[in-house]
């Protein structure tokens, strides 16, 4: 080598990071963060918006109604009824004589209370009490659940947030090789082989740096439908903003299994249920109880005829028939055969005119007025009252069918509390042994970081001298991409598996 193109080489390589400014403004600029979103904020937004949290809070109104409903089973009901009718013209039958009827319209009411008491009445707010603490305890478990997914989603998001560094990072290396490829080449220390194999992994760690901005944009899309958020219009400007700290796991197995069986939310809303299902079987026991009922009413009616004029000429024929039967009426009482006292037999007696062909003026308008009581001159019907008490004997097997339906829900209840307690020890036990491996693995991981690092900068600085081929370069930058990478997913993967851990103990551990 002369001295010329060696110092032309060393000017080149003093000019390398120089020109490695120039070539890394091929990368995308970082898009500034307009929104930043912390884990606390995650958990506080899925707490009001979360589909699945929002779902399980229905449940809550009716079975807070059904205890309401259970105490005022021991009040009476009361009941409201009312109608209209109408009957259209036509003949009745009186004996051997026929008589045409009026049209007529009809109103009434009535009003009933009811009051009945049995065992089943004396158990229903027992039942209903252990119905909504059932309810409320799926609801304290269902949160939990979320919180535990939006916390897991969340750190994938970072997980793959951080991927996305050292992809940068990896396409910046690249970048830096590959002005140092081209520099040896143009001083006639390498060969285009050189430049073509620097270019060639240059794009491909850009290729990678496009998909890890691809998996951490969708990674923040999954997030949002977690938490039940609209997905924003840019969501690359959506900037997760929380620190993780690595620590040792000291926590003892028999502590934590401790904890879960007093603070796990799935094991508490199991135990409701079969609290639940205790209160089941004593109110289908409680049908063997006499049961009590008592009721009470009121009703009236109306019923006016719409053709007054038959109903004026009805009471006309009966006043003048009393007006003829009166002489005979008076013999009668005359000789003893009846009683009471003579009448004057003269029209005016029975409200006749001095004719006797038609009622008085104010016979008439009494005959009226008696007709025109629709819809709400009511005529009142006497009060009615019972109280009855009956004791079932023999309904078919029916009580005994439900007492052992009850009891076969609530042993069922029983082995699914004691195999959800069961599985809980093993979920315990399993994720912390999880969480201890994860632990190692992030320390050996560091190490072989710390080990690719040196590497690809001992690969570097080898064949910037000429000492080292490109083909080893390549290699080693691309083992400390998978190195850091790998580096990465331990911190997130010891973070999520802490995350499952807490999920099985109920409480948060950090």
């Amino acid at each position: 080598m002369t001295v010329r193109r060696v110092s032309a080489f060393l000017v080149a390589c003093a000019l390398v990071p120089l020109r490695l400014g120039a070539q890394g403004t091929t990368l995308a600029p970082l898009p500034v963060p307009t929104v930043t979103l912390s884990l606390a904020e995650a958990l506080r937004l899925a707490e009001r918006n979360s589909p699945i949290l929002r779902q399980s809070n229905t449940a809550l109104a009716p079975a807070r109604l059904g205890v309401r409903q259970a105490y005022a089973s021991f009040a009476p009901s009361l009941r409201v009824d009312g109608g209209m009718g109408y009957t259209g013209t036509g003949q009745s039958q009186f004996g051997a004589f026929f008589a045409r009827t009026s049209p007529f319209i009809t109103s009434n009411f009535s009003i009933g209370l009811g009051w009945t008491f049995d065992g089943r009445t004396l158990a229903r707010p027992a039942q209903a009490k252990a119905t909504l603490a059932a309810a409320n305890a799926d609801l304290v478990a269902t949160g939990n659940t979320v919180a535990t997914d939006v916390t897991t989603q969340f750190l994938s998001a970072l997980q793959a947030q951080a991927q996305v560094s050292v992809s940068r990072t990896q396409v910046e290396r690249n970048s830096d090789f590959l002005v140092l490829a081209q520099a040896r080449y143009r001083v006639g220390q390498a060969n285009l082989l050189d430049v073509k194999q620097a270019e060639v992994a240059r794009g491909t760690s850009e290729v990678t740096l496009l998909n890890a901005e691809q998996r951490a944009a969708e990674s923040k899309l999954e997030l949002y439908r977690r938490i039940g958020l609209d997905v924003p219009d840019d969501v690359t400007t959506v900037a997760l903003a929380d620190s993780f700290v690595v620590t040792e796991p000291t926590w003892k197995r028999a502590d934590l299994t401790s904890a879960a069986m007093d603070a796990n939310p799935q094991l508490a809303a199991f135990r409701s249920r079969e609290r639940a299902a205790e209160a089941g079987v004593r109110a289908a026991k409680a049908d063997y109880f006499p049961t009590l009922s008592a009721n009470a009413g009121w009703s009236g009616f109306t019923q006016q005829f719409t053709d007054s004029d038959l109903l004026v000429g009805n009471a006309t024929r009966s006043a003048q028939g009393s007006l003829t039967q009166c002489p005979f009426a008076n013999r009668a009482i005359a000789l003893g055969v009846a009683g009471g006292a003579p009448q004057t037999c003269a029209p005016g007696t029975f409200g006749l005119d001095a004719t006797g062909a038609a009622l008085q003026p104010d016979q008439l308008a009494a005959v009226r007025d008696q007709n025109s009581i629709f819809p709400f001159d009511f005529r009142r019907q006497p009060f009615q009252a019972n109280l009855r008490i009956s004791l079932p004997i023999f309904d078919n097997f029916s009580r005994e069918l439900r007492v052992s339906q009850a009891r076969a829900e609530q042993l069922n209840a029983d082995e699914r509390t004691r195999g959800r307690a069961q599985q809980l020890q093993a979920d315990v036990a399993s994720r912390l042994i999880s969480v201890q491996t994860a632990y190692k693995t992030t320390l050996v991981q560091a190490r072989n970081r710390d080990a690719a690092r040196d590497q690809a900068q001992l690969a570097r600085d080898r064949y910037r001298i000429g000492s080292g081929s490109s083909l080893e370069v390549t290699d080693a930058q691309a083992a400390v991409a998978r190195a850091e990478g790998d580096y990465v997913n331990a911190v997130y993967n010891y973070h999520i598996a802490v995350a499952a851990l807490e999920l099985a103990v109920g409480r948060p551990l950090r």
